[in-house]
């Protein structure tokens, strides 16, 4: 049975912080929905009604450009192991880059890893588990360590170079203010 809540109580909050992985959702009013799985040690919970997650190189940049035009963004967590569980987190958010002044302030909660593109900002309204009974049980081996590898391979111009090239756009055309 759904159960819906204003905001992230403990359970909630240990619940999340168990988990290795977490899926990020959102659209623009137009073009495709956008829904990508992320992992590595890349999200904090601020608060009961705040989570912040680092956004690291990718072959796109389809949040950073569906927030310009849309501040809604779903995160969603699973239970891979133990009791069974799916969490969704619904709120608006706000992307932080290395040029804003606050970045200094946000990224030192992270590790540091080369190719750190941008920092998401989630202000939850609201959350919503469900039974989770269908989601397969995993195993957790580890984080792959490519995405690192890859970004230290290329070095910090490397990394620009890419981003010029693959992250300035979304798939539909839309900008990502990644350089403005």
């Amino acid at each position: 049975m759904a159960k819906f809540y204003t905001e992230l109580n403990g359970k909630l909050r240990e619940f999340i912080d168990d988990q290795k992985i977490f899926f990020v959702g959102t659209a623009a009013p137009e073009g495709r929905i956008n829904l990508s799985p992320k992992g590595m040690d890349s999200l904090r919970i601020l608060n009961a009604n705040q989570l912040i997650w680092l956004n690291l190189t990718g072959s796109g940049n389809e949040t950073a450009a569906h927030l310009l035009e849309q501040s809604r963004m779903t995160l969603m967590f699973c239970s891979f192991a133990g009791k069974p569980l799916i969490l969704r987190v619904y709120g608006k958010a706000r992307t932080i880059h290395s040029r804003d002044e606050e970045w200094n302030e946000w990224i030192s909660l992270f590790p540091e890893y080369p190719g750190s593109r941008q920092i998401f900002l989630l202000e939850v309204d609201s959350a919503q588990t469900s039974c989770g009974f269908a989601v397969p049980n995993y195993v957790y081996q580890e984080d792959r360590g490519d995405l690192v590898h890859w970004t230290e391979k290329i070095g910090d111009e490397g990394v620009k170079e890419y981003w010029k090239k693959n992250n300035q756009t979304s798939i539909d055309g839309k900008p990502t203010n990644l350089f403005d």
